[in-house]
């Protein structure tokens, strides 16, 4: 799965493997999958990460600014509308049929997890490159692609089929392997065929786990509020 998001994407889940395999087996990743998640912790994250999907469209959004081709900025471009028209209509759904209503949800007090990784993200764009900005947003894009597609085969329950489901879907996966060619390209492009010897290539890594743990207190903060 890694491989077919992108060269780049390997190499910097390859160098954060610990890390990853925290934020990708998470208790609360597996509660997803046996059903065993509390419907408490769900909603709480699911609360969360409505206003996590807006403050990461504003990153995407960034992305378009930050981009210097056409096939970026329609990358980016495709990526807010997923997040403000997809994802998030994903989370109205299930909190409505909870008796969550849009006010509610949308008036969620973000909590302080939440704001440490919709501001790391936020601040690697503002203050570096559309390569920062890529290695800060892809832990989540392709996280949740990784989980879909292995949850999707590995589920003992259908509990949360309607969160897995999204992210298993081929047009979630397509949009993972789309983006993981966008980033290889933007690499290559500016820092050369062999990036991983470049001097900027341990900054990369450094946003993309950063990200990686950040993702993993989000999957806590679910858990414990």
């Amino acid at each position: 799965m890694p491989i077919e998001y992108g060269e780049s994407f390997f190499k910097w889940r390859e160098s954060s493997a610990e890390t990853w395999a925290t934020f990708t087996t998470h208790k609360f990743v597996v509660g997803l999958g046996n059903g065993m998640l509390a419907e408490a912790a769900f909603l709480r994250y699911l609360r969360q990460d409505y206003i996590f999907l807006l403050h990461f469209a504003r990153a995407w959004a960034l992305a378009v600014v930050k981009s210097d081709n056409l096939d970026e900025m329609r990358m980016s471009a495709n990526l807010v509308n997923a997040l403000l028209n997809d994802e998030m209509r994903l989370h109205v759904k299930i909190c409505q049929e909870k008796g969550i209503t849009r006010e509610e949800l949308e008036n969620t007090t973000e909590l302080p997890q939440n704001m440490a990784y919709t501001r790391y993200v936020l601040e690697a764009g503002f203050s570096g490159d559309f390569l920062d900005l890529m290695a800060a947003l892809a832990p989540c894009v392709m996280g949740y692609g990784e989980i879909g597609a292995r949850l999707k085969v590995e589920r003992t329950s259908d509990v949360y089929s309607d969160w897995i489901n999204t992210y298993s879907s081929q047009d979630y996966q397509n949009l993972c392997i789309d983006l993981g060619k966008v980033i290889d390209s933007a690499i290559i492009r500016r820092l050369g065929r062999n990036f991983y010897e470049s001097e900027r290539w341990d900054k990369l890594i450094t946003h993309f786990q950063q990200a990686t743990t950040l993702e993993s207190s989000f999957w806590d903060m679910g858990l414990k509020g």
